[in-house]
């Protein structure tokens, strides 16, 4: 069980590291991205599973709270795509095709929340799909 709950933390804190890529991928991260993320959460990521973390809080919150501390550290956002990357290949078991769609729609929704989708966010959603397909 702990085993499993410590994967379970890191998947939703990778998930934070990957959308706070999409939104950092043109060096800025806009009010409109954030909020649209925590829309995603709430809406869509707290009732995918019915998993908790160690202060039995839903552990989806750990998005949110993996995004924000990375936006406090302002750094560049292609090691923490990288990062998803790494855990995605060791744990693909956690990537149900229902899990890779909600996390493609939530990326997409982050990129075109501010202005559409930019060239750098259409380059890092399309490493995002390339990563799912192989």
């Amino acid at each position: 069980m702990l085993n499993s709950e410590k994967i379970g933390n890191e998947f939703y804190q990778n998930l934070g590291m990957l959308f706070y890529a999409v939104a950092m991928v043109d060096n800025y991260v806009r009010p409109a991205e954030v909020e649209r993320l925590r829309k995603y959460v709430r809406q869509y990521w707290l009732d995918l599973d019915g998993f908790e973390d160690e202060f039995h809080t839903d552990a989806a919150y750990q998005i949110e709270i993996v995004f924000d501390w990375l936006e406090g550290e302002e750094k560049d956002g292609e090691e923490y795509f990288n990062e998803f990357k790494e855990f995605y290949k060791d744990h693909p078991e956690k990537f149900s095709p229902k899990v890779k769609a909600l996390i493609l729609e939530t990326a997409e929704s982050i990129a075109y929340s501010f202005a559409g989708k930019n060239k750098s966010e259409m380059l890092i959603i399309f490493r995002l799909k390339q990563l799912f397909n192989h």
